[in-house]
């Protein structure tokens, strides 16, 4: 069962994030799906990160 985690900058509404996880489950079937394969045995689980836990080039994106 494959588990896809998705890291990002917080503040997403539900909906943004359960519109993302139905995509990132798509993709996935159609690009790395074996035969059989339902979109019940594909896990996406959404990290949110603050901003100011985030850096980007050296800097805090805070």
């Amino acid at each position: 069962m494959p588990m896809i985690s998705v890291q990002m900058l917080s503040g997403r509404t539900a909906e943004q994030k359960a519109a993302l996880a139905e995509r990132v489950t798509d993709v996935f079937l159609e690009t790395c799906g074996n035969p059989g394969q339902t979109r019940e045995g594909i896990w996406v689980v959404i990290n949110e990160v603050p901003g100011e836990h985030w850096a980007i080039g050296g800097k805090l994106d805070a």
